[in-house]
């Protein structure tokens, strides 16, 4: 079976291989903070029957516990080790913690958690470490979650078909803390070396004094594109607006 990628908005992305459902970071409102409009509808085919939520950190961007309850108490969680009391405290049925070098079972699936180079902290509610992820079946899913660059990225995941890739930050800006760039996104994606590459965390959300027309929106995906097909030419890469779907073979 053909493993299925849809890029939701932000850092939100479903995956379907080998019979199991994943999401990461899921952040599914319209309106958050001082983001007040989304780009793109969330598609409710895309919320269900997910087997497992793989949280990278605990930022609110990326930790976001209404999103969480629109998906049901009882779906399990993955979060960073020291994150798990802050879910726990709402209710939530089975939350797991990992930590950097854990590998879990997921159905048929292989979670690895891996480094990221970005302080995952949550004030003073959390204190886990921000990861990313690496998901194993009949193909290979890097998602890096929020990271800057590291030297480990270079050979992280051998024979990696997919890598899932921030390349911004908050909706009109990188935000505070590390995150890539489009120019450094496309670096790791020439240290990653996977067959194909996707942008996330971009293209979403806006403040509401904003244009719906504002090139902050698309400009980070074009200047990825750009830059990627310069460092590394031999790599496919695929700009998914929110709500699109990519088909692995």
């Amino acid at each position: 079976m053909a493993a299925k990628v849809t890029y939701v908005g932000h850092a939100t992305v479903h995956i379907a291989l080998d019979g199991v459902r994943l999401l990461t970071d899921p952040v599914l409102r319209t309106r958050m903070g001082h983001l007040r409009r989304r780009h793109g509808r969330v598609d409710p085919a895309a919320l269900r029957g997910i087997d497992t939520i793989l949280i990278s950190h605990a930022h609110y961007d990326h930790l976001d516990i209404p999103s969480l309850e629109r998906l049901g108490r009882v779906t399990p969680i993955v979060v960073p080790r020291g994150v798990g009391a802050l879910v726990r405290r709402r209710s939530f049925a089975h939350v797991m913690e990992v930590e950097e070098g854990e590998t879990i079972s997921v159905g048929a699936l292989s979670v690895t958690a891996t480094r990221a180079e970005h302080d995952g902290r949550r004030g003073p509610f959390a204190s886990g470490q921000a990861l990313g992820y690496v998901v194993e079946g009949s193909s290979r899913i890097y998602f890096a979650g929020d990271t800057d660059l590291f030297p480990e990225l270079d050979g992280l995941v051998d024979r990696l078909d997919l890598a899932l890739v921030p390349i911004w930050g908050w909706g009109a800006s990188l935000g505070r803390g590390r995150h890539l760039d489009p120019e450094g996104a496309a670096e790791a994606v020439r240290l990653l070396r996977p067959r194909i590459a996707v942008p996330i965390h971009w293209g979403t959300y806006r403040p509401a004094h904003r244009s719906a027309n504002a090139s902050f929106l698309s400009a980070p995906a074009v200047e990825f594109a750009r830059a990627a097909a310069i460092a590394a030419p031999e790599v496919e890469i695929r700009v998914l607006q929110p709500g699109e779907t990519l088909t692995l073979s």
